[in-house]
């Protein structure tokens, strides 16, 4: 193999690996994403069901720091 092949091989075998990288890459950015956005409902939906519970436990320690 003569030295053009040689660096040429190289280089193709190079530029593999990092679109390879890439893929695994943006693969793992897609899945950390899809997990922020299944978080992120569930705190929406749990905020949602227990809105009501919240609230009055605010009325009454606001009700008993005013003493009325």
């Amino acid at each position: 193999m003569n030295a053009a092949a040689a660096y040429f091989f190289t280089t193709l075998v190079g530029l593999q690996d990092r679109l390879q990288t890439r893929k695994e890459r943006g693969a793992t950015a897609v899945e950390y994403g899809l997990l922020v956005g299944l978080i992120a409902v569930a705190i929406i939906a749990s905020i949602g069901l227990l809105s009501t519970q919240i609230q009055n436990m605010f009325s009454s320690a606001a009700t008993s720091l005013t003493g009325k």
